[in-house]
């Protein structure tokens, strides 16, 4: 009897179990599901708007500027380091050609000068002898001409004999030939054939003094003279250059070298500085410890703002092909990690993911997510995306 009661007493304590699990997991299941809807509500009702509408006044004012997608030119490049040169064709190392004392030094590194200006005067005494070697050759000459005149004279009217007549001749041929040798040297030092007109009537003291000019218009950039030094002949006291245009050097890495060519546009930048140009120049060795090749390119520079020995990078212009749809590279936004272009709709600028193609630093080409004829914003999509992030927006 006691057995069956204790049996009775489990099995009612059994069902009572039951049910009450049964209440608590209905209760349960359905407190998650009003908690996880609530939760979704009020994220939808925090999720931003994906749209954003702005009056024309805000448009203006944000510089926000729309175009119509469709088709355009990608020139793929490829940038190169370089760098700023000289132009070696525009540039005059200068030498004296004479040794001799610095008597005064008129021009200084950096200052301007035009062809012909006198940069500095030295005292040479080997120059001396050799403006005094050539007016003795020219007395010389002058002295065998009027002998051999007086001795052709004297042998037409068989005077004297003919033997003397060549001995004259003779004299005057080797006279001749004096006086070009020392007039040539004279020549070589920058002496016109003016100057050596009037070098007999001139000063003893100009004898010694040699004006050291410019053959170029253009700057000093290197000076190596002071008062008082002496000169060698080889020497090079200033080097002026003409920076009316430059070279930019490209050093082309060897792995590169298949896309470059002469003729190919170049742009040259540094920093703010931009300048065009065209491949002029490919060196055909490549250097054993850089593996690098020099191309060269030549650039204006009136204004005189690139420097030689400035470091730049040229972009090389490798091809130039057609793309169905080609964008500013500015219009392009990164948005939830996804390259993105605001499309202009009813409701407003959308932000649309678009699939990338070929660039440049310029324009880029659209895979897909902008079809042409689409109007999409061109300028000022960063204002847009800084729209779309406030906190709230209004419809």
């Amino acid at each position: 009897m006691l057995k069956i009661r204790l049996l009775l007493v489990f099995a009612i304590t059994a069902v009572v179990l039951s049910v009450a699990t049964v209440m608590y997991l209905r209760h349960s299941g359905k407190s998650v599901s009003e908690s996880d809807a609530a939760k979704t509500e009020t994220q939808e009702e925090e999720s931003p708007s994906q749209f954003v509408k702005l009056n024309d006044s805000v448009l203006k004012e944000y510089g926000i500027q729309t175009g119509i997608a469709g088709t355009g030119k990608i020139k793929v490049d490829k940038v190169i380091p370089a760098e700023i040169a000289f132009n070696a064709d525009k540039l005059a190392h200068i030498v004296p050609g004479v040794p001799g004392v610095v008597h005064a030094v008129h021009k200084n590194i950096g200052e301007s000068v035009k062809a012909g200006e006198v940069l500095a005067v030295i005292e040479s005494r080997e120059l001396a002898d050799a403006k005094a070697a050539y007016l003795g050759a020219f007395e010389k000459f002058t002295i065998s001409e009027i002998n051999l005149k007086r001795e052709e004279t004297l042998w037409l009217k068989k005077v004297t004999a003919e033997q003397d007549y060549l001995n004259a001749k003779k004299d005057m041929a080797d006279a001749r030939i004096g006086l070009r040798s020392t007039e040539q040297k004279l020549h070589t030092l920058g002496f016109s054939e003016q100057y050596l007109k009037e070098l007999p009537n001139l000063p003893d003291e100009s004898f010694i003094r040699y004006e050291i000019s410019s053959p170029i218009d253009g700057t000093i950039v290197e000076k190596h003279i002071v008062l008082g030094e002496v000169l060698k002949e080889d020497s090079s006291p200033f080097v002026v250059a003409d920076l009316s245009a430059v070279w930019c050097n490209l050093n082309v890495h060897q792995k590169d070298l298949p896309y470059i060519k002469t003729g190919q546009p170049v742009i040259v930048s540094a920093g703010k500085l931009r300048s065009e140009g065209t491949i002029t120049y490919i060196s055909s060795t490549v250097g054993e410890e850089t593996r690098t090749a020099l191309a060269r390119v030549e650039i204006p520079n009136q204004d005189r703002q690139w420097h030689p020995g400035l470091f730049a990078a040229a972009s090389v212009v490798i091809d130039d092909v057609n793309v169905p749809v080609c964008v500013p590279k500015e219009s392009v936004i990164m948005l939830d990690a996804k390259d993105c272009i605001f499309i202009k709709t009813d409701k407003g600028f959308e932000p649309q993911a678009v699939t990338l193609g070929r660039a440049n630093d310029v324009n880029v080409e659209i895979i897909s997510g902008l079809n042409p004829g689409q109007t999409y914003v061109t300028k000022g999509a960063f204002m847009l995306k800084s729209e779309l992030n406030k906190p709230t927006q209004e419809e």
